[in-house]
C-alpha cells in the first residue's frame, strides 16, 4: 500500500512563498510519476503540477513561472515551491501518484494524500 503525506501549508501575506513537501511511503519511488492538485471551497479539484519519473515536469498555466515541482528520490519525497503567491493561490493542496491516464486529470491518480491548507492573504 502507498502512502502519502503533505506538509508545509500555512497563512502567507501575497507575494510570500512556501514549500510544500509530500512523502511517499512504499517502494519503487523513483519509479512513480507524481502530481500535485488543489482545491478551493465549492471548486473542483484542478492540476497544478506534475513529475515524470525521469523528472521532467509539467506546470498548470496559472502556476507557470511561479511555481516548480521537483523530487528528491532518496528521501521518498516530491516538493512544490510556490513563490509569489497571490489570494487565488488559497486551497487544499494535493499531492497524488499517477496511475493511468492523462497527468492533468484527478481520475488519472490512484493514491492520495489527505491535503494541507494554503491560504494567501490580501
Amino acid at each position: 500500500q502507498v502512502q502519502l503525506v503533505e506538509s508545509g501549508g500555512g497563512l502567507v501575506q501575497a507575494g510570500g512563498s512556501l514549500r510544500l513537501s509530500c512523502a511517499v511511503s512504499g517502494r519503487a519511488f523513483s519509479t512513480r510519476n507524481l502530481g500535485w492538485f488543489r482545491q478551493a471551497p465549492g471548486k473542483e479539484r484542478e492540476f497544478v503540477a506534475f513529475i515524470w519519473s525521469g523528472e521532467s515536469t509539467s506546470e498548470a498555466d496559472s502556476v507557470k513561472g511561479r511555481f516548480t515541482i521537483s523530487r528528491d528520490n532518496t528521501k521518498n519525497t516530491m516538493y512544490l515551491q510556490m513563490n509569489t503567491l497571490k489570494p487565488e493561490d488559497t486551497a487544499v493542496y494535493y499531492c497524488a501518484v499517477w496511475g493511468l491516464g492523462d497527468y492533468w486529470r484527478p481520475t488519472s491518480y490512484t493514491y492520495w494524500g489527505q491535503g494541507t491548507q494554503v491560504t494567501v492573504s490580501s
